[in-house]
């Protein structure tokens, strides 16, 4: 990767503040809706869980939502000049995927922080490294399916693709609904979703259980299959040409 390509595309995402802004303030928002919605018995144990749920999501949207932009760069004939320049398709790929997980970032620490500060959430140190840091590690997937759909969709469709995608990672992914109140059937579908492991991670670190191998195995290897994807698309694209 040429560090200058990433600088740019680095800078080129800090000044979309609107953007960055409504990363952070729709989970924040979500979070502070849905806990004001329990009662007071619940809300004690509620509260850490719905923090794992809506970091996750928080953390896997915007890393999503970043990736499917290159749908637009396509459509405009950006990714066509690039390949005039010294810059490698792998160069791209990561420079696009290292920004999608730095605009996850801010999401999970934006929950967090207003669940420690405002819902009183205690977790020790480690805890609280296991929700930030870890739920942010396992957006590495979410990136790479952002840039798999950047490279099938149009720049005319890609927000049917992302939307699409978005409401079947959330909720049937069990951030939104507990998977415990699902039917047996679609419980089963939500253990296949890369979203549900991503806030097993969180619940894991809030609740003191959880199955964090587990997790890491599954992201994993969505990481390592979204990954062949990514540049298989990218090179049949290229192909074309």
């Amino acid at each position: 990767m040429r560090t200058g390509y990433l600088v740019f595309e680095i800078r080129r995402a800090l000044r979309d503040s609107k953007f960055l802004v409504f990363a952070v303030a729709l989970p924040v928002g979500l979070f502070l809706l849905l806990t004001n919605v329990f009662g007071v018995a619940t809300r004690h144990a509620a509260v850490p869980y719905v923090m794992g749920s809506l970091a996750a999501f928080g953390a896997f949207k915007a890393a999503l939502d970043t990736g499917a932009r290159t749908a637009v760069e396509r459509g405009a004939g950006w990714q066509r000049q690039l390949r005039l320049t010294p810059l490698t398709g792998a160069g791209y790929l990561a420079a696009k995927a290292s920004v999608a997980m730095l605009v996850a970032l801010p999401p999970v620490a934006g929950v967090s922080l207003v669940a420690a500060l405002v819902s009183g959430v205690e977790l020790p140190v480690t805890g609280w490294l296991q929700v930030v840091l870890g739920i942010w590690a396992g957006t590495v997937p979410f990136a790479l399916l952002g840039l798999l759909i950047g490279q099938v969709a149009s720049a005319q469709g890609v927000q049917t693709y992302q939307g699409g995608v978005l409401l079947l990672l959330s909720f049937v992914g069990g951030l939104f609904i507990p998977v415990s109140d699902f039917p047996g059937a679609l419980a089963s579908v939500a253990e296949l979703l890369p979203s549900y492991w991503l806030a097993e991670i969180g619940h894991g670190a809030a609740t003191g259980g959880g199955r964090l191998g587990q997790a890491v195995a599954v992201l994993a290897l969505y990481t390592l299959a979204l990954g062949g994807a990514v540049v298989a698309r990218y090179r049949r694209d290229s192909a074309r040409r």
